[in-house]
């Protein structure tokens, strides 16, 4: 694995595919389908990657996986690693660590995902609470892995995309004919791993980046072609609550993304019905995100085939049933 990433040097087939050997010795591929009421709803032929169906609920663990491996070869003395996060990419530390008897500690924001939390519990993390916002545990983090000599693990890396990147590799073999897939932006690890998948098969599927409309940063950048600070107030998307850009992400996306789109909490809460009306599958908030953006741009898509990671399904139930509870009619 290599511990850079530049928008001028994407892995190869070959690396993407040593990578996805790694996250298959601790799981298997995730199932990719097209349900018939919600193409029906789109007007298009939407697939599905069910990336909800994982060990922990949510694509990160990919990444985890692929990066614990290469940390355990390269610097095999570390006791112990410390990240931020959301919640399921402290998930996909602690699931990743626990398999290589590392220590894993993770801050969160205050007011975090209850049920998260505990999930990062539950795997045998050491679980701070810090900052009112992502960026201010992220800076907390960085603070106490000098302070602690644990090793800091980047919400953005190489090994995080490369292994994320297994599962846009699955998804664009099985279906290579994809018109476009939209992919929700938080830290930027998944659409990176849409790219370089989509790069190293040759393939010219279109990807639309999503955003909250409730935190702005990628989108802001995008347009902007320089990095630049948003506030964040997303009370449901929090997998995309981000504040300022990784620049090494943005430049990738600024290279490769053919548009950046922003939905809003409402319409987010629309998609996570429509995909439970529709698959019986939970969506969180950012998992839902891409599904959010097709339905905003239905009419551009009719007739198309496009593909929909459904990255998540980690939602609080209180926050999911109070969803559910302001239903609309979603189907026709």
């Amino acid at each position: 694995m290599h511990d850079t990433l530049s928008s001028r040097s994407l892995p190869s087939r070959d690396q993407l595919e040593d990578a996805a050997r790694i996250v298959y010795a601790a799981m298997p591929p995730t199932p990719q389908y097209a349900w018939p009421l919600l193409s029906e709803a789109l007007g298009a032929e939407a697939w599905v990657k069910h990336e909800n169906h994982t060990p922990t609920g949510a694509f990160k663990v990919r990444g985890g996986l692929v990066y614990l491996h290469a940390l355990s070869r390269r610097a095999p003395q570390v006791a112990g690693v410390i990240s931020a996060t959301r919640g399921n990419h402290g998930q996909s530390v602690g699931f990743a660590a626990r398999r290589h008897g590392i220590r894993a500690t993770i801050v969160v924001p205050r007011g975090n995902s209850k049920e998260k939390n505990a999930a990062m519990r539950a795997l045998g993390v050491d679980l701070i609470e810090h900052g009112d916002e992502f960026q201010e545990s992220r800076e907390h983090a960085i603070h106490l892995a000098e302070t602690r000599r644990l090793h800091m693990i980047p919400s953005f890396h190489a090994d995080l995309v490369n292994g994320v990147a297994s599962y846009w590799m699955e998804l664009f073999s099985a279906r290579p004919d994809l018109d476009t897939v939209f992919v929700a932006i938080g830290q930027g690890s998944g659409i990176a791993g849409a790219i370089v998948a989509r790069e190293a098969l040759g393939l010219k599927t279109r990807i639309v980046g999503v955003v909250s409309a409730h935190a702005l940063a990628y989108k802001l950048s995008f347009e902007c072609r320089a990095k630049l600070e948003s506030p964040v107030s997303t009370k449901l998307a929090d997998g995309m609550a981000c504040r300022v850009p990784d620049q090494a992400s943005l430049d990738l996306i600024l290279r490769y993304v053919d548009d950046v789109v922003s939905v809003t909490d409402d319409e987010v809460a629309a998609a996570m019905r429509l995909y439970y009306l529709s698959t019986h599958n939970v969506a969180e908030g950012a998992g839902a995100a891409p599904l959010a953006a097709a339905m905003q741009q239905r009419h551009r898509l009719q007739g198309k085939r496009i593909g929909l990671p459904l990255g998540g399904g980690n939602v609080d139930h209180d926050q999911f049933a109070e969803v559910l509870q302001q239903r609309e009619e979603c189907l026709t």
